[in-house]
């Protein structure tokens, strides 16, 4: 076997070198190249024949074939060591998925052993455990400072064995999952502002109404599955302007009948941008309704009231508001007072009153962020 169990795909959505702060028109390539960063979503991969790979260091040979003999009957590949030394040379011609380590041993013992594998960057987030018969609480409170994230006293059996395994194993997958979409949102962050960089009045713009509308969801008591869909709608609500001419976005004054039509299509092709990536798919109202009105007079749908999803409702008002408080060639931006007002009016017209209520309680939030 080769390498480690959990890992993520090698093609990181942070390693592609967008073109788009280069140029000023975004070519099919580039294009092609979003559309390669939005359909490449954090996911762990690499599913090995054998099972997760488990490093077994113990001097006593006797309990290290049996320790063998246990996670092996459960599903496990083994690799084992007799003490530190001969445990880093296993580690560098294969990367287990977790270590189990006794701490007396000779040559290298478990903390010295530890200590190593910790200061080499590509292993240090493998789960350790240490296994002995040092069972009082100075050895124990020892190990915890070292940051071991778990402690195994001899004798254990084969259930505590194989419980603490699994578990720190799946700890292990659900914080390499978070990192990775840590990861993928920075690119889409990346993607999106790259974008908005083709207009020079509205950088920064994608950050704003993200943090604008998580503002006014956790007014709202969201949970953190229904913000994650808030976070990536207003992440990509404007990926659509990827297909709007060059002399539109960048147009110094306000734009003519037929320029307007085109500009509003931006929703529709946002939509269409993400309608076949899973991973998306919840983010999609919010891009496609984002524009919508609360009377009905909004687009593309025409939709109104309760009918707009409750997102895209949210997103409208903090849209709206970094629209106002931004200054474009025709108009200054306006002060935190005149924003707040402005965002008033549009009650029960423009914006669902109970998301205007929101905002009026998350406001001393978002002011605060406004005058940083």
């Amino acid at each position: 076997m080769n390498g480690s169990t959990y890992h993520h795909s090698r093609d990181n959505p942070l390693s592609h070198n967008l073109r788009l702060t280069q140029f000023s028109e975004v070519t099919e390539a580039d294009r092609r190249q979003i559309l390669r960063i939005m359909e490449s979503p954090p996911k762990v991969v690499g599913v090995p024949e054998f099972g997760p790979v488990v490093l077994v260091v113990e001097d006593n040979e006797i309990l290290k074939q049996g320790i063998q003999l246990l996670l092996e009957a459960d599903g496990f590949s083994v690799l084992s060591a007799g003490n530190g030394l001969e445990a880093l040379e296993q580690i560098r011609g294969t990367c287990p998925d977790l270590i189990l380590s006794d701490i007396s041993m000779p040559e290298m013992d478990g903390y010295a052993f530890f200590d190593a594998v910790r200061a080499n960057p590509e292993w240090v987030a493998i789960p350790f455990i240490f296994l002995t018969a040092r069972g009082n609480r100075d050895d124990v409170f020892e190990g915890k400072k070292l940051g071991v994230e778990d402690y195994l006293v001899k004798p254990i059996n084969r259930q505590e064995l194989i419980a603490s395994v699994r578990s720190r194993l799946a700890r292990s997958q659900e914080l390499l999952l978070a990192q990775l979409q840590q990861a993928y949102q920075a690119s889409l962050i990346m993607l999106s502002n790259a974008i908005e960089l083709r207009d020079q009045y509205t950088r920064g713009h994608v950050e704003r109404v993200m943090d604008f509308a998580l503002t006014m969801a956790n007014e709202m008591g969201w949970n953190s599955m229904q913000k994650s869909a808030l976070q990536f709608g207003s992440i990509l609500h404007d990926i659509g302007k990827i297909y709007i001419r060059e002399s539109i976005l960048r147009k110094p004054g306000r734009l003519d009948e037929e320029e307007w039509a085109e500009m509003k299509q931006h929703t529709v092709i946002g939509a269409e941008l993400i309608k076949n990536i899973p991973y998306l798919a919840s983010a999609l109202p919010i891009i496609r309704n984002h524009h919508e009105r609360w009377d009905g007079k909004g687009y593309p749908d025409g939709l109104a009231g309760e009918n707009i999803p409750l997102a895209a409702r949210i997103v409208a008002v903090a849209d709206s508001l970094d629209a106002i408080t931004s200054s474009r060639v025709y108009r200054q931006a306006c002060s935190l007072e005149q924003a707040y007002n402005e965002i008033l009016r549009g009650r029960g017209t423009r914006y669902d009153p109970s998301v205007i209520d929101v905002f009026q309680a998350a406001w001393p939030e978002i002011a605060h962020y406004l005058q940083k």
